[in-house]
């Protein structure tokens, strides 16, 4: 069976387990949300939120907003609203969203007191507790994740039980093209090179960028999906996929790159993976099962070639239910929020 057909097939079946009552009929407004992100100016990691909630029709169903220690680590242009810390108390939110409990998510619960917290996993954790957790877990009135594997990483960062956590599937691959490879096309997908303010860095560039090299070299077109937070200029001497990393891969024979929250979802794509693994990597378990493994450049090319697959298990088991995220995050959302009319002060 098809892959991307399989775990389609496989959504009603997950979020089966985690059915919820009708939204009610006077929940028709945007709910208001404020974000909280382990990478305190990651904006880029409720992208796709906000583009759920812009093509919301009748009318939007969010508001959503990233909290932030300032303004000095977002750009002029960058098109997700964010709020101070200072300023979220007076923001009229319904509801907090943490994806994590390190640092910085933790400073703003003990900070906004008023609201309810949700845990949504954005992006890939490791199945440590976090210094945070005992803190925000009292306040946590429901979490979500991509997948059953996601979801018990998750619980384990915050200290709780796989099953306090619902499987909703990844809002970015509702709404994806077909799979259709050009030939002889090689995706490089990057991690960050170099950690900032932001957030921290992986290893492997160097291994990445020989083996994009040795692949040009053998005669594949080389296109690279930048992180965020990337530095282009390592990689300005090949085309950029301005489109993004998971819709690049859409066109791609293979990716390469460094194994990161994005892997479960080009795996969903249907595009076969390789993954730079090197010394210092820490990534969880459940995301290297989806890729073959490269420690050299020979071994890269060689994986290449063979362009293998993951199971159909290991699918299901990593990345989720495909189809219909974005409408299982907002009911739980919704539900989780103040009650209607009564927006509270954080």
């Amino acid at each position: 069976m098809e892959r991307r057909r399989f775990l389609t097939l496989t959504a009603g079946v997950v979020a089966g387990a985690a059915l919820l009552p009708a939204v009610p009929a006077h929940a028709a407004r945007p709910l208001r949300v404020l974000v909280v992100t382990n990478e305190p100016w990651g904006t880029y990691h409720i992208k796709s939120i906000l583009d759920e909630a812009a093509a919301a029709r009748p009318a939007p169903r969010w508001e959503v907003a990233l909290v932030v220690p300032d303004r000095s680590g977002v750009t002029p242009t960058d098109p997700v609203p964010v709020v101070t810390l200072a300023e979220a108390a007076h923001w009229g939110a319904d509801l907090l969203v943490v994806n994590g409990a390190t640092a910085w998510p933790t400073q703003v619960v003990q900070t906004l007191t008023g609201l309810p917290v949700v845990a949504s996993s954005f992006a890939y954790l490791t199945p440590v507790e976090a210094a945070g957790a005992a803190s925000i877990r009292p306040r946590i009135v429901a979490m979500t994740a991509a997948s059953t594997s996601e979801a018990a990483v998750f619980a384990a960062h915050f200290g709780v039980s796989a099953s306090r956590v619902r499987v909703i599937g990844n809002i970015n691959l509702d709404d994806l093209p077909p799979y259709r490879p050009t030939p002889r096309t090689a995706l490089i997908a990057t991690s960050v090179t170099y950690p900032s303010s932001t957030g921290g860095a992986a290893p492997g560039t160097q291994l990445l960028l020989d083996s994009a090299a040795a692949l040009a070299a053998a005669g594949w077109h080389i296109r690279v999906g930048l992180h965020p937070r990337e530095n282009p200029a390592l990689w300005s001497q090949y085309e950029r996929a301005t489109e993004g990393t998971l819709m690049a891969s859409t066109t791609a024979e293979v990716t390469v790159g460094i194994p990161g929250s994005v892997f479960p979802q080009i795996a969903a794509v249907g595009c076969p993976l390789v993954g730079i693994v090197v010394p210092g990597l820490t990534v969880p378990a459940y995301i290297l099962a989806l890729c073959a493994q490269a420690g050299s450049v020979s071994e890269v090319l060689t994986a290449v070639e063979a362009r293998a697959l993951p199971t159909s298990e290991v699918m299901t088991s990593s990345v989720g239910p495909v189809g219909g995220s974005g409408d299982r995050l907002w009911k739980i959302w919704r539900q989780s929020a103040a009650p209607y009319g009564q927006r509270r002060s954080a």
